[in-house]
């Protein structure tokens, strides 16, 4: 992308004040959508965008599998959104903004029939606040296909999911994530907290 389309999506995404809400970015082809319950550490990484003229229709998971009572859980650590053409559903870029440093990639989950991702919900811890408690923030994500269909990342124990997201009027096209960057034995790791979605036309 662009240097000036970064800098515009930079600046537009910074301003986004109405979690839930579905806001346009001044001067921008995207909106974005979002959550209320995404987990409150770490900073928003930089928005990466399909190429023009392609849009999300699928979806992989990086997930930190649990690693016992003694030790830091991390659970979710990015997200993937996989890019097509209308006339080539299941090929094309993959994008992903920032992800954290633990886990492995699920397998591509695909909307069908050449549909699109459309909307998501986040699965989260609460913050626990408590002395040795293990902080985990984002566990799991939901997402919506045009047709219905609900592709969701791998089952986890923990966290409780939040409302869905407001409905792209046309199609996902591009991922923000926050992320809570690694601190070794500093302090608690959480990884992946919070997400927007772009959206762009057809």
């Amino acid at each position: 992308m662009p240097g000036g389309q970064v800098l515009l999506l930079l600046v537009g995404l910074a301003g986004v004040a109405g979690q839930g809400q579905k806001q346009t970015l001044g001067g921008s082809h995207a909106s974005v959508i979002t959550v209320s319950n995404g987990g409150p550490w770490g900073d928003w990484a930089w928005p990466e965008m399909c190429p023009k003229g392609s849009y999300a229709s699928g979806v992989s998971f990086k997930v930190e599998p649990p690693q016992g009572p003694v030790k830091d859980d991390t659970a979710l650590n990015g997200i993937r959104l996989h890019c097509s053409h209308g006339d080539d559903p299941r090929g094309g870029n993959t994008i992903e903004s920032q992800s954290g440093r633990w886990g492995r990639w699920s397998e591509p989950l695909w909307c069908p029939h050449r549909g699109h991702l459309v909307g998501f919900a986040l699965k989260v811890q609460a913050p626990q606040r408590k002395l040795l408690s293990d902080e985990v923030a984002a566990t799991s994500a939901r997402f919506a296909c045009s047709d219905g269909r609900i592709l969701e990342g791998p089952e986890s124990a923990q966290g409780q999911w939040g409302d869905w997201s407001p409905k792209c009027c046309k199609a996902v096209c591009g991922i923000q994530t926050r992320q809570d960057p690694a601190w070794g034995l500093k302090r608690d790791d959480t990884a992946l907290n919070d997400v927007r979605l772009l959206c762009c036309s057809l």
